[in-house]
């Protein structure tokens, strides 16, 4: 698979992670979201706007938004989880259109980030995508660890980046009005192996 293939499908697999943990989440009350809990920030809600925050800033700077470190100050945090979800919803999408329109020279593009202070940092955009995967996946796993302290069942995150996993997401993929093809291409699947012994 081309690298600008594979970012676009951890755009999408970005995508219906937030949708499940927001669906799963839905029930909890605004004492919850708000409630102190273990984690770098101190609950669901702070969590869930810092993942927002950062995507915005660094879709911002890959789509060659200018004055990403003043927006960045002027982030303005959801207070509840629908006025959130919808802002996520519109950042994951904002994504998966820059994703979409990546090849081989744009993942090797430079990206001007605003740090602030009039210091820019540069970076290739596939290595700003690497870090932006690896960071809203880590504070996923944090709001998955905090759930387990409520009346929620943290929800399965993990199944979008093997094709062979699409039994797990059918309803998901339809939610979303996604299929299969569209975002894996034809697949031809492996022949199924015997479990290996840990």
């Amino acid at each position: 698979m081309e690298l600008a293939a594979f970012l676009r499908v951890q755009a999408r697999a970005n995508r219906l992670a937030n949708h499940r943990l927001h669906m799963a989440m839905a029930p909890l009350t605004r004492a919850d979201l708000h409630a102190p809990r273990i984690g770098f920030f101190p609950s669901l809600i702070a969590t869930l706007n810092h993942i927002l925050a950062v995507d915005q800033y660094y879709t911002g700077a890959l789509c060659g938004e200018p004055g990403g470190a003043s927006l960045w100050a002027s982030f303005v945090p959801a207070d509840d989880l629908p006025a959130l979800a919808e802002r996520q919803r519109a950042a994951d999408e904002r994504l998966i259109t820059f994703c979409d329109a990546l090849d081989a020279a744009g993942c090797t593009r430079v990206a001007a980030m605003d740090r602030g202070a009039g210091r820019f940092q540069h970076e290739r955009v596939a290595n700003v995508l690497a870090h932006v995967v690896m960071h809203q996946t880590h504070h996923r796993g944090q709001l998955h660890a905090m759930l387990s302290g409520t009346a929620v069942a943290p929800p399965q995150l993990d199944e979008f980046l093997m094709p062979s996993d699409a039994h797990f997401r059918v309803a998901d993929m339809a939610a979303l009005g996604w299929n299969e093809r569209a975002v894996f291409g034809p697949i031809k699947m492996m022949a199924k192996t015997a479990p290996t012994p840990d």
